[in-house]
């Protein structure tokens, strides 16, 4: 059963999974350097940005949604798409060397007193709202955080090059059989949900207390290029491994 609850700046839904009060931020920057313009470009008639928003918004689980942006186009997409943007985000917050804490922080003094941030980066379209409300699942009072992952290759099978071009392995165990090696998990930068209070004393997004929540390495794609985008639209249309 859903209630509907007023939030800052508008009204926004609740569910049943109760873990508090929840900040959704999508971190959304005008200047991207891989793919220009990517938040605000049609995926599969829609912008990306978007994905995220609704995400967030059809999750009930945050008590607001907010996109934090320096560009005026992506503020207008955001707010078209049901999203909210306070302000445009500072200078020294748009630059190269701004990391995701400060925007982080930047957000949570200006919404104000809250307890867990979702953050979402808007480049990773196949993150859904189910799997926003599976995360929140995993809390429990022994835990700070949950962040989403992906089973990756163990470190074994892995090479570096040498000085004298040839390969070698990363690791030492280089006998270990793959069945006997536990499978290490990737973090695929789809979601970070923190209890806020732990954020600003440990200012980290992975702080002792952390739980893995595991996405399928097809849902996994952060758009960063061409290549990617490709292989997001594929997955997303309803490609199957076979067609891949």
């Amino acid at each position: 059963m859903r209630s509907r609850i007023p939030g800052r700046g508008g009204l926004n839904w609740t569910s049943v999974i109760e873990i508090g009060t929840v900040l959704a931020l999508i971190p959304a920057r005008a200047g991207s350097k891989g793919l220009p313009g990517k938040n605000v470009r049609p995926f599969l008639g829609r912008p990306l940005i978007a994905w995220s928003i609704e995400a967030a918004r059809d999750s009930g689980l945050a008590t607001a949604v907010w996109v934090s942006t320096d560009g005026e186009e992506i503020a207008s997409v955001a707010r078209g798409a049901g999203a909210e943007v306070p302000w445009l985000r500072p200078a020294e917050l748009a630059n190269d060397t701004a990391s995701s804490l400060d925007v982080a922080l930047h957000a949570l003094d200006a919404f104000g007193p809250v307890d867990w941030l979702l953050l979402l980066q808007p480049t990773s379209p196949l993150r859904t709202a189910e799997d926003i409300r599976a995360a929140a699942r995993l809390v429990d009072d022994e835990t700070d955080a949950v962040v989403s992952v992906c089973p990756a290759h163990p470190l074994t099978y892995f090479r570096r090059e040498t000085d004298e071009g040839y390969l070698a392995p990363l690791t030492e165990d280089t006998a270990a059989r793959r069945q006997d090696t536990q499978a290490p998990w990737l973090l695929n930068g789809a979601m970070y949900l923190v209890r806020t209070e732990v954020l600003r004393a440990t200012r980290q997004f992975l702080p002792p207390r952390t739980r893995p929540y595991v996405m399928p390495a097809l849902r996994s794609v952060d758009i960063d290029t061409e290549e990617d985008w490709d292989m997001a639209t594929l997955l997303a249309a309803g490609a199957t491994r076979e067609t891949l």
